[in-house]
């Protein structure tokens, strides 16, 4: 009898960032200019690597895999948004939904594992220099991008299975911008404890792992560092760890707050300015922090431009 008065959701309505006409036409042109700018930059950092020889190192080749992530998953979200703010019903079908929340999980997950093993080569780089070129093989490079994106697709199924079975009768309107995992579950008139369970495992897990991985990588160049005599040296060493400490720091901060607190503290429209945030506005800072703190990168883009 339950499952008799469960209705199917053939499409869900998204909300969207506002109902205002103002306000949407603003925040349609905000997000038209960073989607554009987060393509160029993430585009551009991809040319310049793949063109200048004495970029092709492990680092660049992780940078260049970084710049690839963010050009999809902000092709996951900004585009679909995009859309619906000329849309007067923004609807989306489920199998979009589902399709969206899919890709939006594989490419977070796979830019948090990417972080990690850019740590990792740092620390290689820096605390065994001799050893750096043996050490980070283009193969040993190869594999731990591709198992960034298997790790990406392993936790996207493993949570999009327990969603798809669930019934969502209560509403099919999603108070967000995206179908993003907690608006939807809020949606199902089923128990979503173990759902809820998963998701927090498997963002605990993810996290932490990945988080643990860049600490003890760190500390150890952190005495790598000191233990370099000139003043020049450990300047040198110090800023290729900046830019990457100052994305670890913008996606880790926001994903934390998303995932790893209590469902009963969710409030899901502050969620929607936490979220454009980390789907929009990070893939478009990352080229532009690793441009404008990385010496070698400005100089390549400076030989590219005058070429």
């Amino acid at each position: 009898m339950a499952e008799q008065n469960h209705t199917s959701v053939a499409e869900f309505v998204l909300e969207g960032l506002s109902d205002q006409a103002e306000m949407k036409a603003a925040l349609f042109v905000l997000l038209l200019l960073i989607y554009t700018v987060t393509l160029l930059g993430n585009m551009g950092i991809i040319v310049v690597i793949r063109g200048d020889p004495r970029l092709h190192t492990s680092m660049y080749f992780f940078l260049g895999s970084l710049s690839v992530v963010d050009i999809c998953f902000s092709s996951v979200i900004a585009p679909r948004t995009l859309v619906n703010f000329l849309l007067e019903r923004k609807t989306i079908s489920f199998v979009g939904c589902m399709g969206q929340a899919f890709f939006y999980i594989v490419f977070v997950t796979t830019e948090c594992f990417l972080l990690a093993i850019m740590a990792y080569d740092r620390y290689v780089a820096i605390c065994n220099p001799l050893l750096y070129s043996s050490v980070m093989t283009r193969r040993l490079c190869m594999w731990l991008v591709v198992g960034s994106y298997i790790g990406g697709v392993l936790n996207s199924i493993i949570q999009m299975t327990f969603i798809i079975r669930l019934p969502f009768c209560s509403s099919n309107v999603i108070n967000h911008f995206f179908c993003d995992v907690p608006p939807l579950l809020a949606l199902s008139c089923a128990s979503t404890y173990i759902n809820e369970m998963i998701l927090f495992s498997l963002a605990g897990i993810i996290e932490l792992s990945t988080i643990s991985t860049i600490l003890v990588s760190y500390i150890f160049i952190s005495f790598a560092i000191l233990r370099i005599r000139s003043a020049e040296g450990r300047q040198k060493a110090f800023s290729t760890c900046v830019s990457h400490l100052t994305a670890v720091t913008m996606l880790y901060g926001t994903t934390i707050f998303m995932y790893l607190r209590p469902s009963s503290s969710y409030s899901l429209n502050t969620d929607k300015v936490v979220s454009v945030f980390y789907t929009v506005v990070i893939p478009m800072l990352n080229p532009l922090i690793y441009s404008l703190r990385n010496k070698e990168v400005k100089d390549a883009l400076r030989r590219t431009a005058e070429r």
